[in-house]
């Protein structure tokens, strides 16, 4: 009995740990069909309501533009910033190390003597290669690009079909179960991305004038890499605070500067977080912070930044799917954001 016991606790920990290295070696495949299907629930209603109009081929290459044309926008905001960044980086290298000498001795002379050793580690011509490598990175995702466009073509062209395969009479009740959940899994994502393309905007918006007002340099660069970074949650906000109070100290020098950029970056990110998503979100999306910080590093660990940018629509799939499962509704409690009454 102890034996058979051992084992039924085993199988779950050993399926777990399979799941988990087949999607972090899978990853090549696995991650653009998790775009892709996250990319289908945010336009299909844009195919449905063009194919009452237009036919459905017109219909599926029109729906495919305007995506393309939306990634390519959010997509070209920041690399446009972190390219801006480089170059000031480049044409300041001069300037930077003055700065960077500056800090150094002063370190030194107040006992510090660990700045030395990490001398080349934090170095501007380090940090200029990490800009210029990390541009490079963002415009090398061509394949990735290439094969969500596919599946996401093929998924689109199918939908209809797959759609009445599930309403036909061989498929239920299983059928209009799982249509009904992918209804509501799309609908609670594209409330989720509308809420968070507002609130990117504005962020965007509030950067750009802060900038302005604080005389930091680059203020549309600055407010287009908050607008991106944004949709990441977490990461993004933590990314777009860190980067501009850097740029504070390496334009100025002056710690009175990256201290009050610092702040100020904190406060618009507090507050369009915390008051403008959650009133325009509702009780819709209530998950837990825990569980959205949780989900956002585990993908990023499993998927990099890709997986930290689909980590919060994977975990709505969970929270969805579990809900209604009377086995796994307490998962969906738990991973819910407000207190769930009996």
């Amino acid at each position: 009995m102890a034996e058979a016991s051992n084992r039924r606790a085993v199988n779950p920990v050993a399926t777990a740990i399979l799941v988990l290295a087949a999607l972090y070696f899978a990853r090549s495949i696995l991650m653009p069909l998790a775009f892709s299907l996250f990319v289908i629930a945010l336009a299909w209603p844009i195919q449905t309501a063009l194919q009452r109009r237009i036919p459905r081929l017109a219909a599926l290459l029109t729906t495919l533009l305007l995506t393309v044309l939306v990634i390519v926008v959010v997509g070209s905001a920041i690399v446009w910033g972190l390219g801006e960044l480089s170059q000031w980086l480049f044409y300041n290298t001069s300037q930077l190390q003055a700065i960077y000498a500056h800090w150094v001795d002063w370190l030194e002379n107040h006992g510090i003597a660990i700045v030395g050793p990490l001398g080349d580690l934090f170095s501007i011509s380090r940090l200029i290669g990490l800009t210029r490598g990390l541009v490079m990175r963002l415009n090398s995702i061509a394949g990735f690009a290439v094969l969500t466009f596919i599946f996401v073509m093929l998924g689109l062209l199918e939908a209809d079909d797959l759609r009445c395969r599930l309403l036909s009479t061989s498929a239920q009740p299983h059928g209009e179960t799982l249509l009904h959940i992918g209804s509501e899994i799309g609908g609670k994502i594209r409330r989720f991305m509308v809420v968070r393309s507002i609130a990117c905007v504005m962020t965007g918006l509030v950067v750009w004038v802060f900038a302005l007002a604080a005389g930091l340099e680059l203020a549309s660069a600055w407010a287009a890499i908050a607008f991106a970074l944004n949709y990441i949650p977490f990461v993004g906000p933590l990314l777009a605070t860190i980067f501009p109070t850097l740029f504070a100290i390496a334009q100025s020098g002056s710690w009175q500067l990256a201290l009050f950029v610092f702040v100020g970056l904190n406060v618009i990110q507090f507050a369009i977080g915390s008051y403008l998503e959650p009133f325009l979100t509702g009780t819709s999306l209530a998950i837990s912070p825990f569980a959205v910080m949780f989900s956002v590093f585990f993908w990023s660990f499993m998927w990099g930044v890709p997986g930290a940018f689909i980590g919060v629509p994977i975990l709505i799939v969970v929270v969805t799917w579990c809900a209604h499962e009377k086995s796994t509704r307490w998962v969906a409690t738990l991973l819910s954001g407000g207190s769930s009454s009996a």
